[in-house]
């Protein structure tokens, strides 16, 4: 078995632009181990000793338990923090609460509402930092994502994936998790609604080196024709919730995922959704319940690439 050593310097993954293609690959392949063994009954204590805080400014289900159980997993151990927890709420600078979090643990997730304040918690934190969400992105997803594309279409250079609906934080770190791994991306989103476009710019030029195309767009049947993959977001996200009028009218019923929808793709293409979903929103029952769904399967890869990531942020990995 080849080891791979991992340099020692401290790495924050805040995006998927913080992760080249050969370290994406990495984390890829080391999940699929993880989750092979865990099926198995296998576990080795990658991470005996190490200990992750979970900072959540956010409330969460599948961040928190897939970290959470994660780390135990892989014999270490994680820590709860939400914002009334640390003397964040209390004034302390997020500068200061990163050096005083950096002398207890070996790595710090931070779900937050402001992209900026992960930032400055990278900034100051003397160990790693993973962006568990941010208003602008959200890598872990993404990586679940790739796992998952990989798992049922055997491969990802060369697909072709549909977006649906709000360019929010997803929709910007798949931007660039599909081009740098060379799958095509069109996103479909209502006029005042797009991704952020310095994203949209960087994933096109990574996609040139992958020949991956990336297109925004405002016709969602023009976006899935003959998609490999159709995926889609909430677009009433946490905070958005006294704009949910104005929303509704900018995405229903054109940005929805349905059954007819679905037949504009591939005969064989797949739904992910990130969850939590808001059923008979952007996605209806018989599409997220239906044959063509693989949001559970989504749901579990968090705890695998996850797994990986932290593995890959902390020590040498076995590969």
């Amino acid at each position: 078995m080849k080891t791979l050593k991992i340099s020692s310097s401290k790495k924050d993954i805040l995006s998927i632009a913080d992760l080249s293609t050969k370290e994406i690959n990495l984390i890829l392949m080391l999940a699929g181990k993880l989750k092979l063994e865990q099926k198995s009954g296998k576990s080795r204590p990658l991470l005996h000793g190490k200990t992750l805080g979970m900072v959540f400014q956010k409330p969460s289900t599948r961040t928190r338990v897939s970290f959470e159980v994660g780390m135990y997993q892989l014999g270490g151990g994680a820590v709860h923090l939400s914002a009334n927890d640390i003397q964040l709420s209390r004034g302390e600078t997020i500068g200061d609460t990163a050096k005083t979090l950096s002398l207890y643990l070996d790595c710090i997730m931070a779900r937050v509402y402001n992209h900026e304040d992960v930032q400055t918690l990278a900034r100051y934190a003397w160990v790693p930092v993973i962006n568990g969400l941010s208003d602008s992105f959200h890598p872990c997803q993404i990586l679940a994502d790739l796992m998952t594309i990989q798992e049922h279409k055997k491969k990802l250079k060369g697909l072709q994936l549909a977006w649906l609906g709000d360019g929010d934080n997803v929709c910007n770190d798949l931007m660039l998790g599909c081009a740098k791994t060379g799958i095509s991306m069109t996103a479909a989103c209502p006029m005042g609604y797009e991704p952020l476009e310095e994203i949209v710019e960087l994933a096109k030029a990574e996609g040139k080196m992958t020949d991956a195309d990336i297109a925004i767009t405002h016709d969602p049947a023009s976006a899935v024709r003959d998609a490999d993959i159709i995926a889609t977001d909430t677009f009433i996200s946490i905070g958005k919730e006294s704009d949910r009028a104005t929303r509704e009218a900018a995405f229903l019923p054109n940005y929805q995922v349905n059954t007819d929808i679905m037949k504009l793709a591939k005969r064989d293409a797949i739904f992910m959704h990130c969850l939590p979903a808001k059923r008979g929103m952007e996605v209806t029952t018989d599409v997220i319940d239906g044959k063509q769904s693989v949001v559970w399967q989504e749901a579990e890869n968090r705890l695998h690439t996850q797994k990986a990531l932290l593995c890959f942020l902390m020590k040498a990995v076995a590969l």
